[in-house]
């Protein structure tokens, strides 16, 4: 059980990092160079150095990205700074000393911070132990209480002279509301002036957590506790704790052999962490404040903690994950006019993602270095040495398994082809994949190499020249040092199988010159409106062509040629319009198609602003590489990086059984069930927020589910606060039920927190299968996904398998057959004793025969409600229960009913009833007596009118004739 056995261990902070080095921080920009003493605090929170006049600069530990040494480090371009350094003798040793640390708040925004060692090689350990800090788990997903312990703690190392902690940055650090927080210090007997200071010895963690109740009340967890305690009793015994961490904190679908729950004695060490009174805890007894912290605590992670690890099969064919994918890798803003970086790459393969993308495009003379931008744009332009040298820097340091790369190229230059395959070859050395595997060679029928199979290195997805005879193919794999030469180029297609918009991209080859003289500006806009410039790819040189072999791109056919031909080493590229239409259209096919080969989505031309689709609808067919734009940290970027932030953020996720084996079919778009799989019922309470915004503002939270088409309802919002208190915000609202989660492994939870207004506070989002039942804080995350200190949101969640209509109460009868027939007997004897009142028949509920729940003669019949509420609602209400159990009614004699005053009370009501349906009856009937005697008289008189009319006219007619 998590509660007592933790998955994982937090960081730990090695000695020599808490003590601290010296080093020498220098910065280009003002070409300054200044000792100081870099130190990581004990706990792990933050990165640190104190400069010799005890000015002191600090880094959250989960604000830095990368730290690099050696020729990976920024070195000085000042002169300056290179005479300190001695960077310009022949001996120098400066690279042995360097260490950059980069941080931001996202992948664009970076800050690099450098520093030089006083003796060599120490730069070198302190980058890899500040990254295995930063690299664990619990760095990103602590508890609750870590986040507010990282409050102190940074409180702590910010003293004045004195050595005290000046008050104001307590202020500082609570900006919502001054009043709550002075009176928050004074109930802890702590000066509250502005200008006072606190001395830290007077501020223990115990006196921390007097204050962050007075500031911060929890009335929500209150009455959690007041409704699982002893009634009358201000606190929880052991076994009143190890009742409520059963019934609520506990997956109610866990079997308790395999996990057995919690028994009273093993609890008494929860009490003992989180019980603040020495005598409660010796009496193994737990108090309201006690509740807060264990609540708190890393006990009641919102996640499950080891699916964060590589806990995955990591042995399937490659085409059976779903790879964490980017698109247009080294453009940092927009598609038309954004800037182009190496850095980018860097960023986004330490991110965890496993393709990236080159638009490679020919170098002007005289050097003539092939370069990566995006193509008739005025993006900038960048070496392609430079990305080659970048990703092998960073290919590797946050996951071991393959990185692809996915070539767009447009150089159609023999020369700077072989240019860049020497690169390729020469940079990534032995990283790159220049041959198959022995054991999955490329032909039909033969599947990918697992991940496993492929650790540590990089596969080449470039248009591949099948016309390469055996002997230049032969002299490549040996290495040889071969003069490019022209190949005879195929055949150019014909205009009508040209690539036009919304057609697939990465074609079959074509010549570009040739292409592009024919093309004018209005043929250019339009191949850039969907697919960009995928279509106007050139063919692949022999050089080039020889790194090719996994990953070889083709025109897409059909799924059936497809099916035919069986390559799984072919891949096709779709805009997402495209990959849109076929999978509305051929849903199963498309998920056929997966299972065996690749495919990759990217975006249409048209999203100039770098923006995104949602990659759900694509992951719901199995495509493994849905390709965003890492630079843009929108909705559908947040759902990629929290995904993929699982499994190790190893960049690979295993698609679900059914999306893998090749007997069984899955239609995303189907509305019944999928077979063998169980689906589940979510439910979700907001139940407060903490320290939301740093404004008193009224606040709102929006839950979502992203899943299968055919999921039930996606989105729901809490009303807005009734007040302006961001500090400790309480929504006293219904759960917000999705009933139905076809398949939980295909789908997400999301989280809002939202100031009144629309802006942004924080989110989260959680896969569904790693979401843990019970009341959790949910600490939120940024737009990009980084962990912000202060908000967070306490929630009630609820996962359980989910049961049609027509089964629900059956199943509560079946999950606990002792409770069942222990009141099945007691209203048998009831009922013998003749002390059943008939108040309980009154009521309309079906008998036992039809109400959902098992007779005596062992038939199942339709309930009596509807859903998982109407089930919940028949738990809840015992006298139903007791009341469709009846096994014989008993019918009562006339003198029994006339001694129960409900029945004489019943009887007079319906006696007044009747007297006022017969005044009522006989009001109607005189009424109609009345409407339909007029009626029966007016037709006599309008038909004798009609006769003396028609006789005035026949006699003019007659007196016409005569005259």
């Amino acid at each position: 059980m998590s509660m007592l056995t933790p998955v994982l261990q937090p960081p730990e902070v090695k000695e020599y990092l808490s003590k601290g080095e010296r080093f020498i921080k220098w910065d280009d920009e003002t070409a300054s160079a200044s000792p100081v003493i870099l130190r990581v605090d004990p706990k792990g929170f933050y990165l640190y150095w104190t400069y010799q006049n005890k000015e002191m600069e600090i880094l959250d530990i989960t604000s830095i990205r990368d730290t690099r040494v050696g020729r990976f480090a920024k070195i000085p371009k000042c002169q300056k700074l290179r005479e300190v350094f001695n960077l310009d003798y022949p001996h120098s040793t400066f690279l042995l000393k360097t260490l950059t640390i980069v941080s931001g708040p996202d992948m664009v925004d970076l800050t690099f911070h450098n520093f030089v060692s006083y003796k060599e090689n120490v730069g070198k350990s302190w980058a890899e132990d500040i990254m295995a800090i930063v690299r664990n788990p619990l760095t990103y997903n602590a508890s609750r209480y870590t986040f507010l312990e990282k409050i102190l703690v940074k409180l702590k190392m910010q003293l004045n002279a004195e050595g005290k902690i000046p008050v104001r940055n307590i202020f500082q650090m609570f900006p919502a509301d001054r009043k709550r927080v002075e009176a928050a210090l004074s109930a802890c007997h702590l000066p509250k002036g502005k200008n006072d200071a606190i001395n830290p010895e007077d501020f223990p963690e115990t006196v921390y957590k007097t204050f962050l109740m007075n500031l911060c009340p929890r009335p929500e967890i209150d009455e959690i506790f007041t409704s699982h305690h002893l009634k009358a009793k201000p606190y929880m015994t052991k076994e009143h704790l190890a009742k409520f961490i059963n019934k609520k904190q506990r997956d109610s679908r866990l079997n308790d052999i395999l996990f057995p729950p919690a028994k009273p004695e093993q609890v008494q060490s929860l009490i003992e962490k989180y019980e603040p009174s020495g005598i409660n805890i010796q009496r193994g007894q737990l108090s309201p404040e006690g509740m807060v912290w264990f609540l708190c605590g890393p006990e009641n992670n919102v996640i499950a903690l080891d699916k964060l690890v590589l806990y995955q099969d990591m042995t399937q064919p490659l085409s059976h994950y779903f790879i964490n994918s980017s698109h247009n890798t080294y453009l940092t803003a927009g598609q038309f006019s954004g800037i182009s970086s190496p850095e980018m790459y860097r960023q986004t393969l330490l991110a965890g993602c496993r393709c990236v993308e080159l638009d490679c495009w020919k170098g002007r003379p005289p050097d003539e270095e092939p370069i990566i931008t995006h193509g008739f744009t005025m993006t900038t332009e960048i070496l392609f040495k430079d990305a080659i040298e970048a990703i092998a820097e960073s290919a590797f340091k946050t996951s071991l398994y393959p990185v692809i790369l996915s070539f767009e190229n447009h150089v159609d230059s023999p020369k700077q082809q072989a240019k860049m395959a020497e690169y390729c070859r020469t940079i990534f050395g032995d990283m790159l994949l220049t041959e198959p595997l022995e054991k999955y060679p490329l032909k039909p029928g033969v599947p990918l190499p697992s991940p496993k199979d492929l650790l540590g290195k990089i596969l080449i997805k470039n248009k591949k020249n099948q016309s390469i005879s055996g002997k230049r193919q032969n002299s490549l794999k040996k290495g040889r040092n071969v003069e490019p030469e022209i190949i005879e180029q195929p055949t150019p297609m014909d205009a009508e199988d040209t690539v036009w918009a919304g057609d697939v991209a990465e074609e079959e080859p074509e010549e570009e010159d040739e292409h592009l003289g024919n093309l004018d500006e209005e043929e250019i806009k339009k191949m850039q409106s969907d697919e960009g410039t995928a279509g106007l790819e050139v063919t692949a040189y022999e050089e080039m062509s020889s790194l090719v072999n996994y990953i070889q791109p083709i025109k897409f056919d059909s799924f059936e040629v497809s099916a035919q031909k069986n390559r799984s080493y072919v891949i096709s590229s779709f805009t997402e319009l495209k990959a849109y239409d076929l999978l509305t259209k051929f849903p199963v096919q498309f998920v056929e198609y997966n299972k065996r080969q690749m495919s990759r989505i990217y975006p249409k031309g048209t999203r100039m602003d770098s923006s995104n689709y949602m990659p759900q609808m694509f992951w719901n067919v199995g495509c493994q590489m849905v390709a965003l734009n890492f630079q843009t940290m929108d909705v559908p970027m947040q759902q990629n990086m929290a995904l993929f932030e699982f499994n190790g953020q190893c960049g690979y996720l295993l698609k679900h059984e059914f999306m893998r084996r090749p007997d069984k079919q899955f239609d995303p778009f189907s509305v019944d069930r999928i077979d063998v799989v169980v689906a589940s019922t979510l439910s979700v309470t907001i139940l407060s927020g903490q320290f939301l915004s740093d404004r008193s503002v009224k606040t709102y939270v929006e839950v979502e589910l992203f899943g299968l088409p055919r999921d039930t309802k996606r989105k729901y919002r809490t009303k807005l606060t009734s007040t302006a208190n961001s500090i400790n915000p309480v929504w006293k609202e219904e759960a917000f039920v999705f009933e139905k989660i076809m398949m939980p492994e295909l789908a997400s939870l999301k989280i809002v927190a939202w100031e009144e207004g629309g802006k942004f506070i924080g989110h989260r989002v959680i896969p569904v299968i790693a979401v843990h039942s019970g009341y959790h804080h949910v600490c939120l995350r940024s737009e990009s996904n980084m962990p912000l200190t202060m908000p967070s949101l306490f929630v009630y969640l609820e996962i359980k398998d989910y049961v049609p209509d027509a089964w629900a109460d059956l199943t509560i009868a079946l999950s606990n057959p002792i409770k069942f027939f222990s009141l099945q007997d007691k209203r048998s004897v009831k009922l013998k004793d003749g002390s059943v009142e008939r108040l309980g028949t009154q009521k309309s509920f079906p008998s036992a025969e039809t109400n959902g729940i098992p007779d005596f003669t062992g038939k199942f019949s339709a309930p009596f409600s509807n859903g998982p509420a109407g089930a919940a609602a028949f738990a809840k209400d015992e006298n139903v229960i007791e009341v469709t159990q009846i096994a014989e009614p008993r019918t009562a004699s006339l003198a029994e009913l006339q001694q129960m005053k409900l029945f004489l009370k019943l009887l007079k009501k319906q006696e007044k009833e009747l007297r006022e349906l017969e005044r009522k009856g006989h009001k109607r009937r005189e009424e109609l007596l009345q409407k339909y005697s007029v009626l029966f008289s007016e037709p006599v008189c309008y038909r004798g009118k009609k006769r003396m009319i028609h006789a005035r006219k026949t006699q003019k007619k007659r007196n016409g004739r005569k005259h």
